[in-house]
């Protein structure tokens, strides 16, 4: 029973076994005969001390009117040994409570569905705050790592967070906070567009628009196809909302919200001659576009798939160190999907960074697009290339700017990752905090049986004679709730 082990009760020490029946009520050893608050009786021994052992039916069901000495008696029995039935009590979490205490107070207790469908709902919630931070709380970071990727001529790389931290103030002075938000709409659109074309093909061609260790190689190459046309059909519409992130707001016109479609489309129209002076075409964009982000996909799902294989083994080996198996893991389950996915993203990211900037800058070559400085945080600059294509832009990024220019604005996915970790955390901190409030607070009648609301109220507490001396259950509200 989830969070049962953080109640007490006094116990009886089990070494001896001791048999009770109807003869033994005549023996010359039973000095009285205590009431049962079920109706029935037990004995008591010779020394008129409470029996160390019962069956386990007539356990938690005695009431013993002791007097001061055989309770120091009791006491003492109880405190010798290295089975010592008396503990002190310092706070709720020290409490516990046998297995058979347990299983005589299934019956108390609410529906345990009700505590899983809790533990559900906070997993979900920590879904839902991860998807957030990854598409929304994300997005000034990606404004930032983009504007230093296609800012060729800048002199600053910003390689690591410190360095985009003066370029950060200037900006959000001279423009406000709204600077870092801008193409936020364009954004989810794109996102939500690519989502829309993989489920269109996906009931168009049956082919599945997801992939599982259970999927065939046939499913498989199937789904590859349709990721690769997902890709080709949505790029026009990403190099658009390109532009739309990295445009200074203090020079540009502001995008209307479905611009982005409008761009995007003419883009596609003039597939072999564009329709401004060096922009290239789409056909020189969709071959390295999908090359890279198919690849970028298949990477992400192997780490993906890896590191929760990690995760999941490290789950199991920990309840068989503790010899015990969760019986609802599913926070465990969403646990683990949130962090793959974060490894797998923060992994990818990484990697592909080179690859992204090269991309970014030949989308965006020939859109007229002003940025802001970034050296700076102050002026604006337009951005003026002539790549032939993907290689050349390879070429001659290398050649101008050395290998490291292909990592500008690198200190903007520490931050966006940081974040991202950091919100995470806090979730899951205040879930814990949930989750732990919900399973260890008993309800109102484990408290008034074991009259643990007397104990609470003190940092230290020793349970005392009136957990033995009687329990304030009324029989024909506990009926036959012992244990079986």
């Amino acid at each position: 029973m989830a969070g049962m082990n953080n109640y007490s009760t006094l116990m009886y020490n089990t070494n001896q076994k001791v048999v009770v029946t109807d003869e033994d009520e005549n023996s010359e050893h039973i000095q009285q005969r205590p009431r049962n608050i079920y109706g029935s009786y037990a004995a008591v021994d010779s020394s008129g001390n409470p029996p160390t052992s019962l069956p386990l039916h007539r356990q938690s069901q005695l009431q013993y009117p002791l007097s001061d000495d055989q309770y120091q008696i009791y006491m003492a029995s109880l405190n010798s040994g290295p089975d010592s039935g008396l503990k002190n009590v310092h706070s709720e979490r020290d409490l516990s409570l046998p297995l058979e205490k347990q299983r005589a107070l299934d019956n108390f207790y609410d529906s345990q569905d009700d505590e899983i469908s809790i533990r559900k709902y906070l997993g979900i919630g920590v879904q839902w705050v991860s998807l957030v931070t990854e598409n929304l709380l994300s997005h000034p970071f990606i404004v930032l790592r983009r504007q230093c990727q296609v800012y060729n001529a800048s002199q600053r790389y910003h390689l690591h967070p410190f360095a985009l931290m003066p370029s950060i103030v200037h900006l959000h002075r001279r423009q406000g906070v709204t600077t870092l938000w801008k193409g936020l709409g364009s954004c989810l659109l794109v996102r939500g567009l690519s989502m829309a074309v993989d489920d269109v093909l996906s009931k168009i061609t049956s082919w599945p628009k997801e992939v599982d260790s259970r999927t065939n190689m046939k499913r498989f190459g199937q789904h590859i196809i349709l990721k690769c046309i997902s890709i080709a059909v949505v790029m026009p519409f990403y190099a658009a909302s390109l532009v739309e992130s990295v445009q200074s707001d203090i020079a540009s016109e502001k995008p209307g919200l479905f611009d982005v479609f409008r761009e995007g489309s003419l883009r596609l129209l003039y597939w072999k001659s564009p329709q401004k002076g060096r922009m290239l075409p789409v056909w020189c964009l969709i071959g390295p576009t999908v090359g890279i982000g198919i690849t970028k996909y298949l990477f992400g799902l192997v780490i993906k798939g890896i590191s929760s294989r990690i995760m999941r083994r490290r789950i199991q080996q920990a309840q068989e160190r503790k010899g015990a198996k969760f019986k609802d893991d599913s926070l465990e389950t969403q646990n683990v999907e949130v962090y793959s996915n974060l490894i797998s993203m923060l992994t990818t990211e990484v990697i592909f960074f080179p690859f992204e900037t090269i991309l970014h800058r030949i989308q965006l070559q020939g859109t007229r697009t002003i940025v802001d400085n970034l050296d700076n945080g102050y002026a604006v600059v337009p951005i003026l290339t002539n790549y032939q294509g993907a290689m050349d832009c390879y070429r001659q990024t290398v050649a101008s700017e050395g290998f490291s220019g292909l990592y500008k604005g690198f200190g903007a996915i520490i931050l966006q990752f940081a974040a991202h970790i950091a919100v995470i955390k806090l979730t899951k901190w205040i879930v814990n905090q949930i989750t732990e409030v919900i399973s260890s607070r008993p309800p109102q009648k484990v408290v008034q049986y074991y009259n643990l609301d007397r104990g609470l109220n003190s940092n230290s507490t020793t349970i005392s004679r009136s957990l033995s001396s009687g329990s304030e259950l009324d029989e024909n509200s506990v009926g036959n709730r012992s244990v079986d």
